[in-house]
């Protein structure tokens, strides 16, 4: 494919992307502006409140700063009229993250995944620089540089993504085929990578599954305590909706203290407080129906939570024994446990990226410490999954079995490093009285 024909199709997925966030928060806007407002309704502030969500759901932090005549009308305390909201709505990011994933993933199979992911990601820049140039409100700020800085950082994170994992498997002739190469030169290393990044994918896909279950569980069980606290709100029928709208964003947020919270360390909603399975201490929550699904106390059983990570790594360490078992090789101890170490770490930065991205302010006062801590996150994550995926590459295999029955089993050709040797027929005359062989000739 012709690299200009690259270039525009990336562009174009680029503004597709961002135009659907967009459209996104603008619809349901305008239903809002509509039905609050009525013929008054002040249409100038639609696209500026837009714009404004669009580069909150980015993860770029609010500075809420209420006028003083609604402190004074509501009878707040003039100290928490001025905020940050720093804990973002995941599901626009993660939106963002993945239609750039597949962006990349379509100039990596064109043939030149750096022309695509750079112009993609320079066209979702200069939007986005135009989207901070042209919203703003009064009561929600952002820092100009973070409003133009963090939205196509997403995207080139995704673009890249996708790009290099499409390379990695089909090859793109460049950079990749290089450092693949460059590998192939050191045969029992060459497959230590990809395996690396494919157990890290099996092992954090399997916990945010199951936290993901975890969050559904709950919503199931508690879901008495979300009723109650919508009806405690005192909202009317389009309360309801924008309140509903807005946790829906929010359910990634949750997925991600859910991993917090099944690693071991787990979240916090305030100042002094702590959401874990080893106990749980909480003061005032505020009165967000979705935060009726977090558990108030704890139960020494849920420190059994903590063998979901250490399945999941050996779950990441059967999936490369088996392959390794069906390719007919066996990998050396040293580049086994290379590549176990390598997982838990790939796993561990991944959850403090999750963590990162979910923790921050919530409001004024004691809720301006918010989510999981990544550091405490990554460490516990990376440890269990370590133990899991090390049980399963590094013990031995039982010798005498044939190659494809598991893990547990070698051919003779692994166990020999070379050839395997089949039976040895041994007729009747060549056996001497006592039971020997008789010498040929």
């Amino acid at each position: 494919m012709q690299r200009l024909l690259i270039v525009l199709l990336a562009a174009v997925d680029a503004v597709v992307a961002a135009a659907i966030g967009l459209a996104a928060l603008l619809a349901p806007l305008t239903v809002i502006w509509a039905v609050a407002f009525g013929p008054r309704a002040d249409w100038g502030s639609l696209w500026p409140s837009a714009a404004t969500l669009w580069q909150f759901g980015h993860g770029v932090p609010l500075a809420v700063a209420l006028p003083d005549a609604l402190v004074r009308t509501m009878g707040l305390d003039p100290s928490a009229a001025r905020f940050a909201l720093s804990v973002p709505p995941l599901l626009l990011l993660g939106f963002t993250a993945l239609f750039a994933a597949r962006s990349g993933r379509r100039a990596a199979l064109a043939g030149s995944w750096p022309t695509g992911v750079l112009s993609g990601t320079a066209v979702f820049a200069a939007i986005s620089a135009a989207v901070a140039l042209t919203g703003g409100l009064g009561v929600l700020r952002v820092a100009l540089w973070a409003a133009i800085l963090f939205p196509p950082l997403v995207f080139l994170c995704g673009a890249l993504a996708g790009a290099v994992a499409t390379a990695w498997s089909e090859g793109d002739g460049g950079i990749v085929d290089r450092v693949q190469d460059a590998l192939d030169r050191r045969p029992a290393w060459a497959h230590v990578p990809g395996d690396v990044v494919r157990g890290a994918a099996a092992a954090v896909t399997g916990v945010v599954g199951v936290a993901g279950l975890a969050v559904a569980a709950a919503a199931l069980l508690r879901g008495g305590q979300m009723v109650a606290l919508f009806e405690a709100l005192r909202t009317d029928g389009l309360g309801v909706v924008v309140i509903g709208l807005a946790q829906l964003a929010y359910l990634p947020t949750l997925v991600a203290w859910a991993v917090a919270w099944i690693a071991g360390p787990g979240f916090a909603i305030g100042a002094g407080t702590a959401v874990s399975p080893t106990g749980t201490v909480l003061g005032v929550v505020p009165g967000v129906p979705l935060l009726g699904l977090v558990p108030d106390s704890s139960s020494s059983w849920a420190l059994i939570v903590v063998l979901v990570p250490i399945g999941a790594g050996a779950f990441a360490g059967w999936l490369l024994r088996s392959r390794q078992v069906s390719a007919g090789f066996e990998a050396s101890f040293g580049s086994r446990a290379v590549t176990a170490v390598g997982v838990a770490v790939l796993a561990a930065g991944v959850g403090a990226l999750l963590a990162a991205l979910s923790r921050g302010s919530l409001g004024p006062g004691r809720l301006a410490v918010a989510g999981p801590e990544p550091g405490p996150v990554a460490l516990a994550l990376g440890l269990e999954v370590l133990v899991g995926a090390a049980i399963l590459l590094l013990a031995p295999r039982r010798h005498g079995a044939a190659p494809g029955e598991g893990l547990d089993g070698a051919g003779d050709g692994d166990r020999a490093g070379g050839d395997a040797v089949g039976p040895v027929r041994v007729d009747r005359a060549d056996v001497t009285a006592d039971g020997g062989l008789r010498a040929p000739g």
